[in-house]
């Protein structure tokens, strides 16, 4: 059986460790990679709003669910000025984290009350640039009905977001 509590994705970038960490810890730098338009600054403790930017094509995210093997849910499209996270910890250029819902569109989340992942970005020199590890942990904590879906809906989320993550800082 495949363990569900943690996802870790390794991604070399060909961008000094000061392009990749403004890129992460910068709410604007952020939201053009992560597709969403984040309000305020980044600080511990700090809840962050923000609005989804493009278009969230239902039928296309249940294919997606189908297509991991998990029974697809309809999802939920976030309003504006949503909450996207709580920042945990920021230790410039090494490490950044956030605490957030995991595949929170699903219309089954249930944000204000079910627990949260911890999201962490890790950054390591490299020769010809940086070395960042993205980690997403506490899927075990997801309620049973909805933890495999989550899991594997932000498995391919992180991997398309570490490519996205890519063109922007090497673009």
């Amino acid at each position: 059986m495949m363990e569900m509590d943690r996802i870790e994705k390794r991604v070399e970038l060909r961008a000094p460790i000061a392009r990749v960490w403004k890129a992460i810890s910068d709410p604007g730098e952020f939201g053009k990679w992560f597709g969403v338009e984040l309000e305020g600054g980044f600080a511990p403790g700090r809840t962050i709003k923000g609005t989804w930017r493009g278009d969230f094509n239902e039928e296309m995210i249940m294919e997606a669910q189908r297509k991991s093997g998990v029974k697809p849910a309809k999802i939920k499209l976030p309003g504006p000025h949503a909450v996207f996270g709580i920042i945990q910890k920021i230790e410039p250029e090494k490490y950044f984290s956030f605490l957030w819902t995991p595949f929170g569109i699903d219309a089954e989340a249930d944000p204000e009350r079910e627990e949260k992942t911890l999201v962490e970005f890790r950054l390591e020199p490299m020769a010809g640039g940086t070395l960042l590890t993205i980690v997403e942990s506490g899927f075990d904590r997801i309620p049973a009905h909805r933890r495999e879906r989550a899991f594997l809906m932000n498995q391919g989320g992180w991997a398309a977001q570490a490519e996205n993550l890519r063109k922007h800082v090497e673009g």
